[in-house]
């Protein structure tokens, strides 16, 4: 599924499923920038890239700061042209109690993972909208579709993604933009081994009909055929990448 001559933006690119989905991107032809809070992170990422014959550039700052994001979308247009390509993965998550919560946390998590695929798409979509055609996959959870136990304020800002998704998907489906999201299931990422979360096969068996943990590779898969032509006709999707753990 060739991206020729398009141009991509993937947040959160830096490790783990932005990583794997920048790389699976660029092997399949578009130009890459990926933007990270994490500088070195996002340049390794790069030269991951151009090593193996691609093009891309690192765009490092804060994506759910509006002014971070104008930054990096003018640079990403100077440098790669017009983006019609946009992957929402930037994320955050935290392990705790309901009755923990702050509402400082609340606000943190709600900020980075529904404002910030929401201010980058609003900076974002005018170049689509001047092609006529565009593709907009968000990372969504699978704790969003079943609830999440500790979770409140991570699984609520997930399900506000999907939401999201469907309502751009019903506004911008006659103009040629198709947005979807994926919801990943047990996968193994530095975010994840960072968590009290077991990366083990008990754990991934308690989670997955598979029994073992998904990779990276698997959501950028899912996302390579989502950004392409033969998804045209797909949009407003849920395209869960889970091991089976959840059966729509």
């Amino acid at each position: 599924m060739s991206l020729s001559g398009k141009v991509a933006v993937v947040t959160g690119g830096a490790s783990g499923i932005g990583r794997a989905i920048c790389l699976q991107l660029a092997r399949d032809g578009a130009d890459i920038s990926v933007w990270d809070l994490d500088g070195d992170g996002a340049n390794d990422t790069v030269t991951m890239i151009t090593e193996a014959g691609g093009r891309a550039i690192a765009c490092v700052g804060n994506a759910a700061s509006a002014d971070e994001i104008a930054s990096s979308a003018a640079r990403t247009r100077a440098e790669l042209g017009p983006v019609t390509i946009l992957v929402n993965n930037a994320g955050i998550t935290d392990f705790r109690g309901f009755e923990d919560i702050t509402e400082e946390m609340l606000e943190r998590m709600l900020r980075i993972n529904i404002m910030g695929p929401f201010l980058c798409t609003q900076a974002i979509i005018p170049d689509m909208l001047a092609a006529g055609w565009g593709r907009i996959v968000n990372i969504s959870s699978s704790s969003a579709q079943t609830g999440a136990s500790k979770m409140a304020h991570y699984a609520t800002s997930k399900g506000g993604v999907i939401a999201f998704t469907k309502t751009l998907a019903r506004e911008y489906a006659s103009r040629g933009i198709t947005v979807n999201n994926i919801p990943p299931g047990f996968v193994d990422t530095p975010m994840l081994r960072k968590s009290p979360v077991d990366v083990d096969a008990e754990a991934a068996s308690s989670n997955s009909p598979m029994g073992r943990p998904g990779k990276p590779e698997d959501i950028a898969a899912a996302c390579s055929y989502l950004v392409s032509e033969a998804a045209g006709y797909v949009t407003g999707h849920t395209l869960g990448v889970n091991g089976g753990r959840v059966m729509p």
